[in-house]
């Protein structure tokens, strides 16, 4: 296990129950990966990408301080949604929870296993709209914006709302 601070930028996102439950006990569980008080966006609801037939999402994003590498906090994320019924049968299914890696550092990592920064996340209002709100003037390290940049010159016209949350930071 790496002995220095690591600062992951996770996105987690839920279709199936109870949505807001589950980001919730996602952020519960980050916390407890964490060696100090997690941040998080406010939530947000969005359409479905890529497999349209199937209910909205609910996304936010965290930032987790952790000694874990990438790949011990992946597995522990997947041991985490496979907890909570996540299935991974096809593509783009409807989901549980989902927590995806984003940014580690501002490492690149391109393994089997392991794709950082996430691949799409550039052309994904989903996932911009949150990580804008956490943080604005983080440097994507391949294309060297910010995500506000990013943002601003994404394509995506999927609509991306704030969820009404109540006490929500």
């Amino acid at each position: 296990m790496a002995s220095h601070q690591n600062i992951a930028i996770i996105l987690a996102g839920s279709n199936l129950g109870n949505r807001l439950h589950n980001l919730s006990a996602s952020a519960m569980f980050l916390e407890k990966l964490s060696t100090r008080k997690i941040d998080c966006s406010s939530v947000y609801e969005t359409a479905p990408w890529g497999n349209t037939q199937q209910p909205p999402f609910l996304n936010q994003a965290f930032r987790v301080y952790t000694p874990l590498t990438a790949n011990e906090l992946l597995d522990e994320l997947l041991a985490f949604e496979k907890s909570q019924g996540r299935t991974r049968l096809q593509q783009w299914e409807p989901r549980s929870i989902d927590l995806d890696i984003l940014f580690y550092n501002h490492d690149l990592i391109s393994t089997p296993e392991l794709t950082i920064p996430h691949k799409h996340l550039h052309a994904r209002r989903f996932v911009l709209e949150p990580l804008a709100e956490l943080i604005p003037d983080f440097i994507h390290p391949v294309f060297g914006k910010n995500i506000t940049e990013l943002l601003e010159l994404c394509n995506d016209e999927l609509k991306v709302t704030k969820f009404p949350v109540y006490a929500q930071k």
